[in-house]
């Protein structure tokens, strides 16, 4: 991961920034979503076609932030993990994420309906051991899913990096997450996936967007990519994954394309 983000922060560096309060101004009223995957070197040449079209955010100075993110599933049935496995809709997952430049905790909760629309919703807690420990945001986790913390247990924990990018005209945004490690809180297995990216294009629909050429240039395809059922086909091998194999050995195929 040191040399990624070597690698990564002087392109970064060379963006113009846009802060955090800016950036919660932008509204993006027609969304579209698509996740693509690639490789370090391959992101670092898309950074540097993106130059001088896009802002980068900038959080307390860091223009390259971590993240840390623990989920939340049934003992031994995995209900989540395995509705996602077999494409069921509408499903659900329950994870507590912390901003580790600021410290700030949420507790989310994201459902994707029968239509395929994916909605977020989340409230401020103290800390994840809050939630742990103490059951923080009890009433707020059954108000939306349903669910009481007495059903449900920490399963996948992970670590990665994301970078936020905005286009000029503030019509699309991009997270850029690399770096990721998880640790299976079950098998008490840990995993590292440094050679990769997962980007999330998020655009208003009704507009040109500046990067889907760079990324049809550098040939980086739309892949789906689920951290949480991505990091537990890897940790835990005592699910049923055979949805993901295909995934994970493109997964695997991109990583080895090339590496720093």
């Amino acid at each position: 991961m040191e040399k990624a983000l070597e690698h990564l922060t002087p392109l970064v560096s060379a963006m113009p920034p846009i802060t955090l309060e800016e950036m919660s101004a932008i509204r993006l009223m027609n969304r579209t979503d698509t996740k693509f995957v690639t490789n370090i070197p391959t992101l670092g040449r898309l950074l540097k076609k993106a130059q001088g079209r896009y802002y980068v955010q900038d959080t307390c100075g860091h223009r390259i932030s971590p993240y840390s993110t623990t989920y939340w599933d049934e003992p031994e049935h995995h209900r989540m993990f395995r509705n996602h496995h077999c494409g069921h809709w509408p499903r659900t997952k329950v994870r507590v994420r912390t901003y580790l430049d600021t410290h700030d905790t949420f507790l989310e909760i994201k459902k994707k309906d029968n239509h395929g629309l994916t909605r977020k919703k989340r409230v401020a807690v103290p800390s994840l051991e809050e939630v742990i420990d103490k059951q923080a945001g009890e009433e707020f986790l059954k108000s939306i899913s349903g669910y009481s913390f007495n059903e449900i247990t920490p399963t996948l924990g992970n670590r990665f990096n994301r970078i936020t990018l905005v286009n000029f005209d503030k019509t699309e945004r991009l997270t850029i997450d690399f770096g990721l490690h998880f640790y299976n809180y079950e098998t008490k297995l840990e995993a590292d996936m440094a050679d990769i990216a997962i980007i999330e294009l998020k655009r208003d629909g009704r507009v040109p967007s500046p990067i889907l050429p760079l990324l049809r240039e550098l040939r980086i395809k739309p892949a789906g990519f689920s951290k949480y059922c991505i990091g537990t086909s890897i940790t835990n091998s005592n699910l049923n994954q055979n949805r993901f194999k295909p995934r994970l050995r493109k997964i695997d195929k991109i990583a080895r394309k090339h590496s720093l």
